[in-house]
């Protein structure tokens, strides 16, 4: 009689980044958690209201993470790995390299936090034109949102960063291109923070009443192509990525989610994970 096959675990990683930390954690084929790391990161305070960080320090952070979870583990066995993040604002040239987001101008400093409020007159005008728009954000345009901290690079940072800008990504969106090559967004991201339709799109009305007509002739630096979270991305992780984060090529890469979204949808899993387990005792 033949004995069975043996079988081995599969393994999926996931990486949050928050607002001062990165946090990974190394998940069995179950959803049991079987191992996390942390790792800070920086962020600087340039002027009162103005916060902001290092897509490259981010990025490593999270491959310091992976790896620290993966440790021991065949890479062959991770099936895949997603993201989550802050919906703070990367910008990177027409190169995909980084751009200053202050006038100091340290071009690693390219992230603006999301916590950032230097954008804060941006938004009030945005409200004032009660545009169609404002209703897929609640009736108001927060500083938080993407397209007041767009109005102040373009107003106050116009030759050293917006006419060199070439990419604007939400920090999520930013992690999977990293990890993929794809520039394609996640309707988390576009829809909740940029003012994206899943049924219409991009409004060019608003972009130019707001006097962000530019983007209208190339949408390509905001999003074109736009996923629902957790579709697979690209052809998976690309080469250099899964070098940088120890795993191996074309392990499949998740559409990214914002962190406070990706909280949600944990919290509702685990609750209902505990409301069948009840079940069963009964």
């Amino acid at each position: 009689m033949s004995r069975p096959e043996p079988t081995f675990p599969q393994y999926y990683v996931g990486i949050d980044v928050g607002t001062a930390s990165v946090r990974a954690a190394l998940v069995d084929q179950d959803g049991s958690v079987v191992l996390t790391a942390k790792e800070p990161i920086e962020i600087w305070e340039p002027h009162p209201d103005h916060y902001v960080q290092s897509s490259n320090d981010i990025w490593d952070k999270c491959c310091h993470t992976a790896r620290r979870v993966t440790q021991g583990v065949d890479p062959s066995r991770i099936r895949g790995i997603g993201f989550d993040a802050t919906c703070s604002l990367v910008v990177l040239d027409k190169s995909f390299q980084p751009l200053p987001v202050n006038s100091n101008g340290e071009k690693d400093r390219n992230v603006i936090l999301w916590m950032d409020h230097r954008a804060f007159g941006q938004a009030e005008r945005i409200n004032q034109t009660r545009h169609r728009v404002l209703q897929y954000v609640g009736g108001v345009m927060s500083p938080e949102m993407q397209p007041p901290k767009l109005m102040w690079l373009k107003e106050n940072l116009h030759e050293s960063c917006w006419e060199k800008a070439g990419h604007f990504l939400d920090l999520p969106d930013f992690l999977s291109w990293k990890a993929t090559g794809s520039l394609t967004r996640s309707l988390c991201t576009l829809i909740c923070k940029w003012t994206y339709s899943s049924e219409t799109g991009w409004d060019d009305s608003f972009w130019t009443t707001i006097g962000l007509e530019d983007l209208v002739s190339d949408y390509s630096k905001i999003g074109v192509q736009v996923s629902s979270p957790g579709t697979p991305l690209g052809a998976g992780l690309s080469s250099k990525a899964a070098w940088e984060l120890g795993l191996c090529e074309g392990t499949a890469v998740a559409a990214s989610l914002i962190d406070a979204h990706a909280g949600g949808l944990g919290n509702t899993t685990v609750a209902a994970s505990r409301a069948v387990s009840l079940e069963a005792a009964y």
